[in-house]
């Protein structure tokens, strides 16, 4: 098992999380785990929409102060 990809999107405002996220995830292997950290209200309608658009499991959602972090696996299949 890989550890996981971290990217901090602190201080970025939506759409910018979700626009690095997708980027991010290019970098993760097949199998592997992008974990999001933002601190925009607006990501916590957006990351779980931009999971389910792409059709990434997002693992969990974990609120630490005015941060989020947001566990998206990245499947061995290609999806759809």
């Amino acid at each position: 098992m890989t550890a996981p990809v971290v990217l901090d999107a602190t201080g970025l405002r939506c759409p910018l999380p979700v626009l690095k996220a997708r980027k991010a995830l290019r970098a993760v292997p097949p199998g592997g785990v992008l974990v999001l950290i933002a601190d925009d209200p607006a990501a916590t309608k957006d990351v779980p929409a931009f999971c389910q658009e792409i059709g990434y499991p997002l693992l969990s959602v974990d609120v630490e102060g005015e941060r989020v972090h947001y566990r998206i696996a990245k499947p061995d299949q290609p999806a759809g």
